[in-house]
């Protein structure tokens, strides 16, 4: 097997331009460059959230390329592990983002939540608010089960 370098999440969108303007936004995510075409659709825009990169382009159904629907659930999720999750949790949902779960402590040591984007896709925010080896959690796990 070849060596595997890094792996991207690909967004398609309805209306890339706002997506990237939305994502700069919610997430503080600095723009790269983008591909557009003379009509305005953009075919490949990369962006930096953080360290990663999130790649993103507009839909193009005559190729079978759509975004998701902005009013159902994704099978995917993107999830941003950050220093101060009430704050960017926050941040989202004023530039646009729906909640989905509200922030909760969970057992695994994370204080997460998720928001829906405008464009459709889902976004698990969240934070390290305790160090819990895998065994401990398949403790806690597993306890949920015995109630």
């Amino acid at each position: 097997m070849s060596g595997i370098h890094e792996v991207y999440p690909y967004l398609r969108v309805r209306g890339a331009a706002q997506a990237i303007a939305f994502y700069a936004q919610a997430f503080g995510a600095v723009e790269q460059f983008r591909l557009t075409e003379p009509s305005g659709r953009i075919g490949h825009a990369e962006m930096k959230i953080g360290p990663a990169t999130v790649m993103l382009s507009d839909e193009y159904p005559e190729h079978g390329m759509l975004a998701p629907a902005t009013d159902s659930h994704t099978s995917v999720l993107l999830h941003i592990h950050c220093d101060d999750v009430d704050q960017l949790f926050e941040h989202a949902v004023k530039a646009g983002a729906s909640v989905v779960r509200p922030l909760a402590d969970h057992f695994y040591g994370e204080r997460s939540g998720t928001v829906r984007d405008p464009f459709g896709h889902e976004w698990l925010l969240g934070a390290q608010f305790e160090a819990v080896t895998p065994d401990e959690m398949q403790r806690r796990y597993t306890a949920m089960f015995e109630k």
